[in-house]
């Protein structure tokens, strides 16, 4: 049999530098794990505060016409053509009224956005105590035990 094929030592088997190898090996994997966590909460994050950016824009947008069909309004009020004035009137309205529901509904999607950075500090912190402590089972930052 050759020195290939030979299975990996357990490790009360291996050596110090196969132990230090493996060390080295377990922290580079587990800081590329932590850095692809944080960039997938920014990319949510991100996500999160552009949907409720662009809500506020529609909101700003509606208002906007809200605001012209009222002052549309008080023109045709000070003309005395009740038909008309009360028309424009009651469309403007409607219009902030859809202008309000629509800033509310982008507030809550801004408001989703959390800092991505928490949830990776947390796993972060997990991940150092499991080091430090190897034998005992710490919960990870989801409640679960590893």
């Amino acid at each position: 049999m050759t020195a290939a094929a030979s299975p990996t030592p357990t490790p009360e088997d291996a050596s110090t530098g196969q132990l230090v190898a493996r060390m080295s090996q377990d922290l580079s994997d587990l800081v590329r794990s932590e850095m692809a966590l944080v960039k997938v909460d920014f990319q949510e994050s991100v996500r999160h505060a552009g949907v409720g950016a662009g809500l506020f824009g529609t909101a700003g947008v509606v208002a906007l016409f809200g605001v012209g069909a009222l002052v549309a309004a008080a023109v045709l009020a000070l003309a005395l053509v009740l038909d008309a004035w009360l028309a424009a009137l009651l469309v403007g309205v409607a219009l902030l009224l859809v202008a309000g529901v629509v800033a509310l509904v982008g507030r809550r999607q801004v408001a989703e956005a959390t800092p991505p950075v928490r949830h990776s500090a947390d796993s972060l912190k997990a991940d150092v105590e499991a080091v430090r402590h190897p034998h005992t089972t710490a919960a990870t930052p989801e409640g679960r035990t590893p």
